[in-house]
């Protein structure tokens, strides 16, 4: 189900705890998984869950209780947005309008294009330069509705 490439990258994070611990990989076995196929699946998670040797729900409570991974589709670019206390009193909500208006979807949602998916958070530990989110894995900080413009308008 993955393909070589990923199947060795998880043999290496298994390889750095006892072999009676391996299950201890499943967040960056996750983390592999998704990067290869965009999100989990069930039947992923199950795979997962046979590699670490694990019960496919103790996987399923790592995938959905964790923000950063996705148990349907998403868009070519995920926009994750802070809306925590510190980036709220810094003008998230601004922010979220902003994308809402721009991209005329609302949180879990794509765009009909499939180049966006819009996604609350809850924190993504950088309060000192909120507003923020993260687009895909670079986080952008210090956020205005113009910054956010330019940032969209440099994506693919």
């Amino acid at each position: 189900m993955l393909t070589q490439e990923s199947l060795a990258k998880i043999d290496l994070e298994i390889a750095k705890y006892p072999p009676e611990h391996k299950q201890s990989a499943v967040m960056a076995a996750l983390h592999i998984a998704q990067d290869e196929y965009g999100w989990l699946s069930v039947a992923l998670m199950d795979y997962i869950a046979g590699l670490l040797c694990m019960r496919p729900i103790q996987v399923y409570e790592v995938a959905s209780f964790y923000s950063m991974y996705e148990l349907a589709p998403v868009g070519r670019h995920k926009i994750a947005v802070c809306t925590n206390i510190s980036c709220l009193l810094r003008g998230s909500d601004e922010i979220v309008a902003h994308l809402r208006d721009r991209l005329q979807i609302g949180f879990g949602e794509t765009t009909p294009d499939g180049r966006f998916t819009l996604k609350e958070v809850e924190c993504l530990a950088a309060c000192g330069g909120a507003p923020m989110f993260q687009v895909d894995k670079v986080y952008y900080e210090n956020l205005t509705p113009a910054r956010v413009d330019e940032i969209l308008a440099g994506l693919e």
